[in-house]
């Protein structure tokens, strides 16, 4: 998912946060059987968006970027 992202961002600026669900009881708990998954925020502050897991849904992550 992460070369997809790559290749379907490459003329965008973004920031990627790699986290191990695995070691987190929390992301464990919610995320379990969807790795890998993708979310996105616009900022720091927004909420936080699960785009999609299993592989990359490039129309969710283009409308998400063209929000």
């Amino acid at each position: 998912m992460q070369a997809a992202l790559t290749l379907l961002l490459q003329d965008m600026p973004y920031q990627l946060t790699i986290l191990d669900v695995d070691h987190d009881p929390v992301l464990l708990q919610q995320y379990d059987e969807l790795v890998p998954v993708l979310c996105a925020q616009k900022s720091p502050d927004a909420v936080q968006q699960q785009l999609c897991h299993y592989f990359l849904d490039s129309d969710k992550v283009k409308a998400f970027c063209n929000e």
